[in-house]
């Protein structure tokens, strides 16, 4: 159990610094966009809220690859998780069925069940 969990932090962690500095280097891809999105990423764009989420990525990916640190790490990207699965659902409107996004989702809450005893106190 405990190689499963450092494997799962890696890889999740791993996923959310390459998405990040991706994004903070300028190599995120060109999509076509559908109205939707469009309007949706026309709002985050000149405020700097998706460099703001970007670097709770960034962190919180940073965080997930120090076993100390992983709880607080899994904290920093759980509303980033959230946020990406209502995007694809609500927005872009393709589902939640992605291989990638299923990826992601399962691995955080194996996370979150490997370390249910540090998340308990929360809802004592």
């Amino acid at each position: 159990m405990k190689y499963a969990t450092l494997a799962a932090s890696i890889v999740l962690g791993l996923l959310f610094i390459m998405a990040s500095s991706m994004f903070f280097f300028g190599k995120v891809p060109e999509q076509k966009l559908n109205p939707e999105e469009a309007h949706f990423m026309a709002a985050f764009g000149p405020t700097g809220y998706m460099k703001f989420v970007k670097v709770f990525e960034m962190l919180g990916g940073l965080l997930l690859l120090v076993p100390k640190t992983r709880n607080f790490g899994l904290l920093c990207v759980g509303p980033v998780i959230v946020n990406i699965l209502a995007y694809h659902q609500f927005v872009q409107k393709d589902g939640i069925l992605d291989p990638t996004l299923i990826t992601i989702a399962v691995l955080s809450l194996f996370l979150l069940w490997s370390e249910r005893k540090a998340w308990a106190g929360l809802l004592r």
